[in-house]
């Protein structure tokens, strides 16, 4: 029987690193704005934290979307991976600047979730474009099952015959990362204009981005021994 060989010079893969941090990143921007409503400010810890997500997110994804195609055999992985990483990346440093620079006026201020809101206002246009940029990717992963892994990688290759299954799965998640964002962007225009401080719009942004945020965190932790199994395995 005839295994799979690829050359992994032309196939640089750190996708790893990308969903492990992609997964924090989430997660912090739902924790973040649950201390808001809570009354917990903390915008200087929040700034250094989104910092380091959004460094090495925005450098991982732009040389992923810059560099065309960055792996041969793969050059999808620079569209559903390289660009949403490089969004997400860039928005992180918006965050950290955002929350260094306007520290004060955050903690001193009465309602510091409609102020951050009414900042972050313009924003929420680029994240309808996520939303519907992420769904597209989703609804692509099902039709085209590009997210199956070869036989030869651990765990995710006992499911190589049925390449409908990681499809599903992983564009569920996409998908509802994609919500997440449109959630977000309600989010923001909700509570511009409004001092209460629970509704079902924080309720359901919260819950989508923790459940999206996780799914990325541990299957980017998990891939870490997946990857390295697949390139000892298939290594030429």
């Amino acid at each position: 029987m005839d295994h799979l060989h690829i050359d992994w010079s032309q196939l640089p893969t750190y996708n790893t690193i990308m969903a492990l941090f992609s997964g924090a990143s989430l997660i912090s921007v739902a924790h973040t704005g649950k201390k808001i409503l809570t009354g917990e400010v903390n915008p200087k810890g929040w700034s250094l934290n989104f910092f380091v997500l959004g460094f090495v997110l925005t450098l991982t994804g732009a040389h992923m979307t810059l560099t065309w195609p960055l792996a041969k055999y793969f050059p999808f992985d620079n569209i559903i991976f390289g660009e949403p990483v490089l969004a997400l990346g860039v928005l992180n440093l918006v965050l950290s600047f955002l929350f260094w620079n306007k520290a004060d006026e955050i903690l001193h201020s009465i309602y510091p979730l409609q102020y951050i809101c009414k900042l972050l206002s313009p924003l929420k246009i680029i994240f309808y474009g996520l939303g519907l940029m992420l769904i597209s990717i989703s609804i692509a992963g099902v039709n085209f099952e590009f997210f199956a892994a070869p036989k030869e990688e651990p765990v995710s290759g006992y499911f190589a015959d049925y390449p409908w299954l990681e499809a599903w799965g992983l564009s569920s998640v996409f998908f509802g990362a994609g919500v997440a964002a449109f959630l977000s962007a309600y989010f923001i225009t909700h509570y511009q204009k409004q001092t209460i401080q629970t509704s079902w719009i924080a309720m359901l942004d919260y819950i989508a981005l923790n459940v999206t945020g996780w799914f990325f965190l541990i299957f980017g932790a998990l891939n870490y021994y997946t990857h390295i199994g697949l390139i000892l395995k298939t290594g030429q």
